[in-house]
């Protein structure tokens, strides 16, 4: 199953083993934001991947670096070059620059440096996924292609309410879907069935 035209945007969040560390005596936060051999549990029988093509496309766009999704806490942006994007065999990976004259920044490079502050989200449009129905009645959807609008440094994981509803919504269409389409089956089988009774 394809889907080509999915607008809202997602926020996605992982653990992520970042660092710390000063290059001309700038400090930097670094560490992965997706990680393309991890799933996302979204809820019980609900999980995501990241395919490794899905940024391929994404990074020449405007990005921003925030602290827990603020857009009034900037870290970095690609187009000022305080935020470095590129996409390995993990996953996506990011280089923060952050201002020594921004306080709050600081204050979040000592807590990622201590280690208290260890997770990563990244927020986005999904623009094309492939969507796996399970015969367990699991679903799992692998995002293919994406619009990336920021990347954030995070205290605590967390999914929105709103994209939980929605997922499991579409879950409930394809289990839906894949019912009927088994009515079908099962249908036309006893049918055919009855026919070759008939013609014995």
């Amino acid at each position: 199953m394809n889907n080509q035209d999915l607008p809202e945007r997602t926020m996605r969040t992982i653990t992520s083993k970042f660092e710390t560390r000063e290059e001309n005596s700038e400090p930097r936060i670094e560490g992965y934001f997706a990680d393309f051999s991890g799933v996302y549990e979204i809820a019980p029988g609900l999980t995501e991947s990241i395919d490794s093509g899905a940024f391929n496309d994404a990074l020449a766009d405007d990005i921003r670096a925030l602290t827990d999704h603020n857009t009034a806490m900037v870290l970095g942006r690609n187009k000022s070059h305080t935020l470095e994007l590129k996409v390995d065999s993990h996953g996506l990976w990011g280089s923060i620059l952050i201002n020594p004259k921004d306080q709050d920044a600081m204050n979040l490079y000592e807590r990622v440096k201590r280690g208290d502050v260890n997770q990563c989200s990244f927020g986005f449009d999904i623009l094309n996924e492939d969507t796996d129905a399970r015969d367990d009645g699991s679903v799992h959807w692998t995002i293919r292609k994406v619009k990336l609008y920021e990347v954030s440094v995070c205290t605590f994981p967390a999914y929105d309410t709103t994209e939980v509803t929605a997922r499991s919504k579409d879950a409930e269409t394809i289990r839906y879907k894949v019912f009927v389409g088994w009515q079908q089956t099962m249908r036309s089988k006893h049918q055919y069935l009855k026919k070759e009774e008939k013609n014995a």
